[in-house]
């Protein structure tokens, strides 16, 4: 009972979930958050997010912004749950980012030393299994669980109600409706037992955008961004993990009044750890940095990440009530 409670535990405090898939495209998104867990499970995440750069980090369209630094505290906070659809691991979750960020340099042609503060745009989040095995919905499920190839569906949606001066170059919000579809992937390699799991893990996305038409009275338009992002991790112990995370943005050329603000190339690389702190709460840190970044409108941004999830199940809570009580 000990060891299926810890299991069991765990599971639920690992539910990082898509919930934190749902920030902003270069804050960093660490592996593992699309494991399954248990169907009834919720989590609260808050992370921290310290990134620069020449494009806005609250902006995932990375409109690059060559001789500024943009420079960012960032923090989201939210909620998830999950729960089984037509016998499907499916999830539903909110995130709202917050935060300070400033710039420094000429932004949009225009000379900038600005700094915006407060609510960025909230995100609502769906993810949907369709290739693997069937909803997790009791302690059996739990223990015989292996994602072997699983792959899911993916829709955020991004409400454009964060802050926004429309005198000012540097923002939270983003004043336009944007949002992602993907598809994420975990590839089990080896056996599935604590402290032996190995996993590669891929989430092809397209990133859509609206238009911003008062972006310091000008017009902001900006093409599809295509995104993959790709891990490859491995357990140390059963409750300590390791990651090797790369990125590759591409597309999302922007035009501000028709002229072109540049298109998106770039590779990104980055090293995640993960901890089980007990059997509700998880922690991750992480650093991610562009590499092909030399050129003016290369995009440049690098970031320092740490998350702690608290997550929770009724039917969890429940037993080791039951268990202390014996």
């Amino acid at each position: 009972m000990k060891t299926t409670l810890r299991k069991w535990g765990i599971a639920a405090a690992v539910l990082v979930t898509a919930a934190l898939g749902a920030q902003p495209a270069q804050a960093q998104v660490p592996a593992r958050f699309y494991w399954k867990t248990l169907s009834g499970a919720s989590a609260v995440p808050v992370i921290y997010n310290s990134l620069s750069g020449n494009a806005n980090p609250f902006d995932p369209a990375h409109v690059v912004q060559a001789g500024t630094n943009f420079d960012a505290t960032m923090m989201l906070t939210g909620y998830a749950h999950t729960f089984t659809l037509l016998e499907r691991s499916a999830m539903a979750a909110v995130i709202l980012p917050m935060g300070r960020v400033s710039a420094s340099g000429t932004v949009a042609g225009l000379t900038s030393g600005q700094t915006s503060s407060g609510f960025g745009d909230p995100m609502l989040e769906f993810t949907f299994n369709v290739i693997g095995p069937k909803a997790q919905n009791n302690i059996p499920d739990v223990l015989r669980y292996e994602p072997g190839f699983s792959m899911d569906v993916l829709v955020d949606f991004a409400l454009p109600i964060g802050e926004y001066d429309s005198s000012k170059t540097v923002n939270l919000g983003q004043n336009r409706l944007y949002g992602r579809l993907g598809l994420p992937i975990i590839w089990q390699l080896g056996a599935w037992v604590p402290g032996r799991r190995t996993t590669l893990e891929l989430l092809p996305a397209v990133w859509l955008f609206g238009t911003n038409d008062n972006f310091v009275g000008r017009t902001l338009k900006t093409d599809p961004m295509y995104q993959i992002d790709a891990h490859l991790t491995r357990d140390l112990t059963a409750n300590f993990w390791g990651g090797l995370d790369l990125s590759w943005y591409k597309g999302g050329g922007s035009t501000i009044d028709g002229v072109s603000a540049g298109k998106l190339d770039n590779v990104a690389f980055g090293l995640t750890l993960g901890y089980a702190v007990n059997e509700n709460l998880a922690m991750t840190v992480g650093y991610k940095s562009t590499l092909n970044d030399k050129a003016p409108t290369d995009l440049r941004m690098d970031g320092f990440m740490l998350t702690l999830v608290y997550g929770w199940h009724p039917l969890v809570e429940g037993t080791r009530r039951l268990k202390s009580g014996e």
